[in-house]
């Protein structure tokens, strides 16, 4: 909480001690802000490091040390009014890339541009971008309403105008009756939500979220993003998230880009992501996923794969290229089918052993032994002709090999 205390305070002294006077957006007023007219939509360009996108990372890099890369040449681009989330596991890179849009980090090499300006030597006040973080970084002795009149006040607004804004970013969130309150009053999914406000309420272009929901409990947690994406989408604001929470990217997101390593292991919509993962590493960080071990045989079209059992099946050749290969074969548990009767012509059947049955509410999970493997999960729908396994049952199960998909072995 320190840390993001201490952004905010370093980003509103320094702009309360500037000279730069800021335009409705937000922006610099001697710089031309927004999309220029008659520009295309951009939402939802593809990886890139041509400068096309509102906001460009170009062959980006960055060391603390002056010798090891926690980010290694990115080249992303993204368009006015996307939501993108960048996701990936602690270390992954993903915050250093935010805060360096931020600029309370500095790219060691690459350039980042905003809306085609670079801005690697803008400092944070003079962006114009909003910034949310996990624990929420309000300021506790003034009120709801003198938070969010604050970044207003810096600005330079005139006092009637901060007050309509104000109220209108509180109504936006649904806490207009709250203004009079101290942060201590309310409750986190209140704080949170006004925090949201305060990154809107100066109506910026780029509103940049850190973990914002990560202190919420489950309910309110899944409440929020809904709310956050509603609101992102109606203003039309380009929204960069980080997160490592797999269901909140998916939620969200028009795309996501998987962080590992410092670089992006793949930039997709969530649909593509979860269904069509490029490499074994964005197979298994998203969403849950039964693996397999075995080698290439041959490939003409799908790939003929003999797992270390010996039983032999068929795969769609994701990144691996050549007989002999080591592979690991990544099937979702929602396309296993227990009932044979219910697969097309061509699906593989196996053997399997159920090892543990879960009532779910809406699903059920069981947990099975197949070709090896004693965590083999499959996923059934709650309902009345769904068949219920019990421990030490012995089944056959099946999948189409269109639902397979063969990848690198790590």
């Amino acid at each position: 909480m320190a840390g993001a205390y201490r952004a905010v305070l370093k980003f509103c002294v320094a702009l309360r001690g500037s000279d730069v006077t800021f335009s409705r957006s937000g922006s610099r007023a001697d710089k031309k802000s927004g999309p220029k007219k008659g520009a295309p939509d951009n939402r939802g360009c593809r990886l890139t490091g041509t400068n096309d996108g509102f906001v460009v990372f170009d062959r980006v890099q960055k060391s603390y040390d002056g010798e090891t890369l926690v980010v290694k040449d990115l080249n992303l681009s993204i368009g006015k009014g996307e939501f993108l989330t960048m996701l990936g596991p602690s270390g992954s890179g993903k915050t250093t890339c935010l805060m360096m849009l931020a600029g309370f980090e500095t790219a060691t090499h690459g350039d980042i541009l905003l809306d085609g300006n670079p801005i690697n030597n803008i400092p944070p006040h003079k962006r114009g971008i909003g910034m949310v973080f996990q624990n929420y970084a309000l300021f506790p002795h003034m009120t709801v309403a003198e938070n969010l009149a604050f970044p207003l006040e810096v600005r330079k607004i005139g006092r009637s105008e901060r007050e309509e804004k104000v109220q209108r970013a509180l109504d936006m969130v649904q806490m207009g009756a709250f203004g009079g309150r101290r942060p201590a009053q309310l409750s986190g999914g209140q704080q949170q939500r006004i925090a949201l406000a305060r990154a809107l309420v100066f109506e910026p272009e780029l509103v940049l979220m850190d973990e914002p929901l990560g202190a919420l409990d489950k309910q309110l947690r899944e409440h929020m993003q809904f709310e956050i994406t509603r609101l992102a989408h109606n203003l039309g604001i380009t929204t960069v998230y980080v997160t490592h929470d797999q269901t909140e990217a998916l939620t969200m997101s028009d795309r996501v880009a998987v962080f590992n390593d410092g670089r992006i292991q793949q930039l997709a919509r969530p649909d593509e992501l979860y269904e069509k993962p490029v490499n074994s590493f964005v197979a298994q960080f998203i969403g849950e996923n039964n693996t397999l071990l075995g080698r290439i045989k041959q490939i003409d079209g799908n790939a003929l794969i003999e797992l270390d059992d010996g039983e032999v099946i068929d795969a769609v050749p994701v990144n691996v290229s050549r007989p002999g290969e080591r592979t690991l074969v990544s099937i979702r548990p929602e396309r296993v089918e227990i009932d044979p009767k219910r697969l097309t012509p061509g699906a593989h059947l196996i053997h399997a052993e159920v090892l543990e049955f879960i009532y779910m509410g809406d699903i059920y999970r069981t947990r099975l032994r197949v070709a090896g493997n004693d965590d083999f999960v499959i996923k059934t729908r709650n309902a009345p002709d769904q068949r219920r396994l019990k421990p030490g049952e012995h089944i056959e199960i099946g999948w189409l090999p269109e639902d397979c998909r063969a990848l690198d072995a790590p």
